[in-house]
């Protein structure tokens, strides 16, 4: 079974790009900072994840979430190999995420950034309620643009000019199982 359950902070405002295909599809990229639940000596209180989006769910990531909210995701993880410019063969690791959860509301998420001021950097509760900063950990390493080797986007519709899919079926109460 290949289960990532996740909930942390995002490091930096959703990235989205478009597929070349002929129904172009959304893929965003970013990266939740996720606390560690033990911490050792010279070790950083948190991961850092690289987590992808596809389809109607990147879009909607796009509008509503932005850097330092805290969100919970639910997918699998996918690891890759690319090559480097200098030829040599690398592995990557991502979360294709399937579902994604706001953990706190706007109010709470706008409090939190007031009081933090936003200086640049993440934020994160270390051990022992002491406060850590993360400036730009989450940035040493960069992903490959498009969809990682081996994953497949889900099928949708052309985007509309409100950043959402068009979707053209209609679901009658007589079609739900319930």
């Amino acid at each position: 079974m290949n289960k990532v359950i996740l909930i942390g902070n995002l490091t930096r405002d959703p990235e989205i790009r478009y597929s070349q295909s002929a129904e172009p599809v959304a893929i965003a990229r970013y990266t939740l900072a996720v606390n560690r639940a033990r911490k050792r000596e010279g070790e950083p209180d948190a991961d850092f994840v690289n987590c992808v989006s596809f389809g109607r769910q990147a879009e909607f990531m796009e509008k509503y979430f932005k850097k330092g909210m805290k969100a919970a995701v639910t997918g699998r993880l996918n690891v890759y190999t690319y090559e480097d410019n200098q030829g040599q063969r690398r592995w990557g690791t991502d979360v294709i995420v399937e579902e994604v959860e706001f953990t706190e509301s706007r109010g709470a998420y706008e409090a939190r950034i007031a009081n933090q001021g936003q200086g640049g950097g993440y934020q994160a509760q270390g051990q022992g309620g002491g406060q850590a900063r993360y400036d730009n950990m989450a940035e040493q390493y960069t992903p490959p643009s498009g969809p990682p080797a081996g994953s497949q986007a889900p099928n949708s519709n052309p985007a509309v000019p409100d950043g959402f899919a068009a979707i053209t079926e209609s679901i009658d109460d007589d079609d739900l199982p319930f």
